[in-house]
């Protein structure tokens, strides 16, 4: 399953590459983040990964990230591993007058039968979620505004 969503922020390209790459920033912007472990590599740098995990209702999540390439303040990419999921985002910074649109390529790739399922009757909800990550970290951004307190 492929898409591609984008968003526009009402701030500098290089504010926000810097937000985006502070892991403590995260949990003002994604729902349900819990933490992230570095496990090899400089952090954030090219080939190291790290773990991620979230807690989604009642249910935890865990998933490897690798960053494949970073270009900062212009992009990265990076890869995302869950059981069953395999996520790759190419993400492009692109200044315009001022502000900064967001544009996230996504590639997602199921290996479990229930994943497939739900990437095949739902796709529409993996693109809800990574609109609603864009558009949280939108307003945090232009407003400071946290997703939780």
């Amino acid at each position: 399953m492929h898409y591609s969503v984008s968003v526009v922020i009402d701030q500098p390209r290089d504010r926000v590459a810097q937000l985006l790459q502070d892991p403590d920033a995260l949990p003002h912007w994604q729902k349900g983040f819990v933490s992230i472990t570095p496990q090899q590599g400089e952090p954030g740098a090219p080939g190291s990964t790290a773990m991620l995990a979230y807690q989604m209702g009642k249910r935890e999540l865990s998933m490897l990230e690798t960053m494949e390439s970073t270009d900062w303040p212009a992009g990265w990419i990076a890869t995302y591993e869950a059981d069953g999921v395999w996520n790759r985002q190419v993400n492009r910074l692109i200044e315009q007058a001022g502000q900064t649109r967001w544009e996230s390529d996504c590639e997602f790739r199921f290996s479990s039968l229930p994943m497939r399922c739900m990437g095949w009757l739902m796709p529409w909800a993996f693109r809800k979620q990574t609109r609603s990550y864009l558009l949280d970290f939108k307003r945090y951004a232009e407003t400071g505004e946290a997703v939780r307190p």
